[in-house]
């Protein structure tokens, strides 16, 4: 039942975003069928709790996929809030609220990589870039370590990698209400897990891998969310995913 009700939930959103944004998606990487075995769906340039509004862009059938067997870990901050919480509570079949340590919430998230057809959707950063570039605590936006324990665990599959243009024209964090009717771009390329984990450690090493996954993600990052409203044409791909 959760699943119908999961389904249901993001069809509206989608529904929703379509309406109030024009969200484009561009693949900066050309890939037959790119919805299809997707295992991990990685974030990257989070700046909004809007962020749902890019699922304009995306298939039902990955809304499915979500319903009957997303795994979304979120901030404990974010799932504690009143509406919002509740919202994002149900925005896949498991959610589980983590904090900023690696303790047993990470654990929980662990244990679900193991089911093959689980979908892991992330955003590796961990927490909401401001308007100056910087976190709510004034520090640099980092990629965490977590994506690499995903990424070293996931049994085979797909990986999408989603560049956010940002969403701070719409609404960004502290501002109270959402300007509606905005131009949205999202870019996305998939790449092979298994052979992205094997190119990594033959570059950097086995013992090398989180800071391998680490430094690749934040240089695709860079060089592809450098987006101001979606107006601009990407960068270049600095590295080969294949």
């Amino acid at each position: 039942m959760r699943s119908y009700i999961v389904f249901l939930l993001l069809l509206g959103i989608k529904a929703a975003a379509r309406v109030f944004c024009k969200v484009r998606l561009e693949w900066v990487r050309e890939v037959d069928d790119p919805w299809s075995g997707l295992r991990v769906l990685v974030l990257l340039n989070h700046t909004s709790l809007f962020e749902p509004v890019l699922l304009a862009a995306v298939p039902n059938r990955l809304l499915w996929k979500l319903a009957a067997h997303g795994v979304v870990p979120v901030a404990d901050k974010t799932a504690e809030r009143p509406v919002a919480g509740r919202l994002f509570r149900l925005i896949a079949r498991e959610v589980v609220p983590v904090t900023r340590e690696r303790d047993d919430t990470w654990t929980d998230v662990l244990d679900q990589i193991r089911d093959p057809q689980a979908l892991i959707v992330i955003c590796p950063e961990g927490r909401m870039k401001r308007r100056t570039g910087l976190d709510l605590a004034g520090n640099p936006m980092t990629i965490r370590g977590g994506i690499a324990d995903i990424i070293a665990l996931r049994p085979g599959g797909r990986l999408l990698i989603a560049y956010s243009g940002g969403l701070h024209h719409i609404q960004a964090p502290g501002e109270r209400f959402p300007r509606p009717f905005q131009r949205v771009w999202l870019g996305a390329e998939v790449v092979d897990i298994e052979t992205y984990r094997q190119r990594l450690v033959g570059w950097y090493g086995a013992d090398s891998l989180k800071g391998a996954v680490i430094q690749d993600l934040t240089r695709r990052r860079d060089a592809y969310c450098n987006r101001a409203g979606g107006d601009t044409a990407p960068g270049r791909n600095p590295e080969p995913a294949e």
